[in-house]
């Protein structure tokens, strides 16, 4: 089997996956994921994956120091923990110095929580799919829209969301095979709550939807609760605060604030509208932040007035 992988050849063997995620190496969604790839037998997995969650960092990267990179054991796959943003796992995966060849395709998730609209700038699982996009292995980042307000979690909806991502799994490593998969783009992939009777597979586009956001001052840190990459939480469980934080604090001089939701926007006919009706949906994204045709043609006119001006009075 021959696999093109955004110019690397590998024949007579099985296609590499790697995968990588925001919400750790340990997170049930990565491992069902995993282990639904593993049970195929079809893959080569492996697993480059942050250490511990990673949620909402969006495409940062680390600069700073070196990455550590530890061996974790996971049935039929490579893995490694790296103590880096899902960003810096998908660039170390690809980069042969930690695995002796680039993947085929590059898998970041099940992410907890949809991805959708505007929470996609924020999200680490998208920016996963995003590096690998960057460096032209195709990818694709996998969300399950979780319902925080039900309880804990089912292992069992991710075991559901992984094997209903296999026909688009296979699609894009036999459109690879046979050259026509497109790699001017990757895909982002929602999976509804209730994933055991989802409606179908929808292509879809990316919207305007979000959490809106406010900030409250609050009187001392408590436990946050689960922040996801989409920016939404369970309100249920106090204050939203970071565990990195070591600097010292004094009573006189800091104030301590919490985020809340304070609202949401779902743009109909969009990933997040259809998402809640049920389907499966598919969007294809880029990596440019280009703006519409109106504002394009608005500073056209608008640059070449205010410079001509600024020249005609510096003339004075």
């Amino acid at each position: 089997m021959e696999i093109d992988g955004g110019g690397d050849r590998i024949s007579g063997e099985r296609p590499i996956i790697m995968v990588t995620n925001d919400d750790g190496i340990d997170a049930p969604g990565l491992r069902s994921l995993v282990r639904v790839l593993v049970s195929t037998n079809l893959y080569d997995v492996r697993v480059c994956a942050p250490d511990s969650e990673k949620s909402a960092v969006s495409h940062s990267i680390i600069w700073s120091r070196p990455l550590t990179a530890k061996r974790v054991e996971i049935d039929g796959a490579t893995a490694y923990a790296v103590d880096g943003t899902p960003a810096d796992c998908t660039g170390l995966g690809l980069s042969e110095a930690l695995f002796p060849s680039r993947p085929d395709l590059v898998l970041s998730g099940i992410n907890v929580g949809s991805n959708c609209g505007y929470h996609i700038v924020y999200s680490g699982t998208v920016a996963g799919a995003r590096e690998a996009f960057l460096y032209d292995v195709p990818s694709a980042s996998i969300s399950y829209d979780f319902d925080w307000k039900r309880g804990e979690m089912n292992a069992n909806d991710f075991v559901l969301s992984a094997q209903a991502c296999l026909p688009i799994i296979n699609g894009i490593l036999s459109a690879i095979k046979n050259k026509t998969h497109p790699m001017q783009c990757f895909l982002n992939i929602d999976l509804p709550t209730d994933i055991a009777n989802h409606k179908g597979y929808k292509l879809t586009r990316q919207g305007k939807s979000m959490g809106k956001m406010g900030w409250r001052q609050v009187e001392e840190k408590a436990q946050g609760p689960k922040m996801l990459s989409t920016m939404t939480m369970d309100t249920e469980s106090g204050v939203v605060s970071s565990d990195n934080d070591t600097s010292a604090r004094s009573k006189e001089d800091s104030r301590l604030f919490k985020r809340e939701v304070r609202g949401s926007f779902n743009e109909e006919g969009t990933d997040s509208h259809y998402l809640k009706e049920g389907f499966i949906t598919v969007t294809p994204l880029g990596a440019l932040s280009q703006t519409d045709v109106d504002c394009q043609n608005y500073y056209k006119e608008w640059l070449p007035k205010i410079t001509n001006q600024s020249c005609s009075s510096s003339s004075l």
